[in-house]
């Protein structure tokens, strides 16, 4: 249908809808002011009871599902209360004039008592229901089906095939070889050749592309011992070695055993034995330097003496030695 005919259709419908209430409004209002309702509550209570109709019914276009069933629920239940309340205005002529007692809609009592009960519950059942349906309308998310989907994936599949196929990448042909200097070249003399055959046009091959094979897979958790590359294991004396050499121009401030353990790559122990030892050492030297540096004039004195003294002094001496 196209829009300008839609357009009528809900025009008319409203129209209907509009006069129907119109007819019904009349009636309860005569049953509202008929069980204690003032006069302006009588005159919206059709508003309350075939408001909510309306409002169910826009619900049951809106939702699916259990909640649609709900709306529906809701716009039968009052459609008959509507329906009941018209119909008792209808067989009680006194309820036209306002002249009926109040809260007397039926001569029997059970009766009264039943359409009593359905006229005030009317109102209180418009605020939970319409609330309810108007939460449910608000939340509503519509549902793909599982036909729309199919033809969305077709689609894609259609324009997908009908894609050109790649035409195949030109294969050059292989350079001929160079002469080697020095040797001679032999020249073809040119011979009559027969024309080629024809020969049948080959379609193109479609090229597949290859499977991406995944690369090699990281290892997760813990390595096992047995597969840990194992160090080197050194001697005392290596290490002593390598202390030495890393720390021959370090002063003695800057000799510490922090500084050691890294330089040599060891223990926190280690390192400390290590800086015992170099400190130890460079004692030992400065002492020895010192006892070197006190007897070397005497002993260059005693080679003075040496060297000038008799045959007879140097026997004696070599005899005191």
């Amino acid at each position: 249908m196209k829009g300008k005919g839609r357009t009528l259709l809900v025009a008319a419908l409203v129209a209907v809808v509009g006069m129907a209430f119109r007819v019904s409004w009349n009636a309860l209002r005569d049953i509202a002011g008929a069980i204690g309702a003032d006069q302006a509550a009588a005159t919206l209570y059709p508003f309350v009871v075939d408001g909510l109709m309306a409002l169910a019914l826009v619900a049951t276009l809106v939702l699916d599902g259990d909640d649609r069933r709900f709306a529906l629920r809701v716009l039968g239940a009052y459609t008959a209360a509507s329906l009941v309340l018209n119909y008792v205005h209808g067989l009680v002529p006194d309820l036209h004039g306002g002249s009926v007692d109040w809260g007397r809609l039926a001569d029997w009592d059970p009766a009264n008592w039943a359409l009593v009960l359905l006229a005030t519950s009317l109102p209180v059942g418009s605020i939970y229901f319409g609330s309810d349906l108007v939460a449910k309308v608000l939340h509503h998310r519509p549902h793909t089906t599982p036909d729309a989907e199919k033809t969305t994936q077709s689609g894609v599949e259609r324009s997908t095939s009908d894609l050109r196929e790649p035409a195949p990448a030109p294969v050059a042909p292989d350079p001929a070889p160079l002469p080697i200097p020095g040797t001679p070249v032999e020249v073809d003399e040119p011979t009559e050749t027969a024309p080629p055959a024809p020969t049948a046009s080959v379609p193109p091959v479609r090229a597949v592309a290859a499977e991406s094979t995944p690369g090699p897979r990281r290892a997760t958790g813990r390595v096992p011992e047995s597969a840990r590359p194992k160090r080197p294991t050194r001697t005392p004396d290596q290490l002593l070695s390598e202390a030495r050499s890393a720390t021959r121009t370090w002063s003695d401030s800057d000799l510490t055993a922090e500084a050691v353990r890294k330089a040599v790559h060891t223990s926190a122990s280690k390192a400390r034995e290590l800086r015992d030892t170099l400190k130890t050492e460079r004692t030992e030297g400065r002492a020895a330097e010192q006892r070197h540096q006190m007897e070397a004039p005497e002993v260059e004195a005693a080679f003075a003496r040496l060297a000038t003294a008799t045959p007879a002094d140097r026997a004696a001496l070599e005899v005191a030695a």
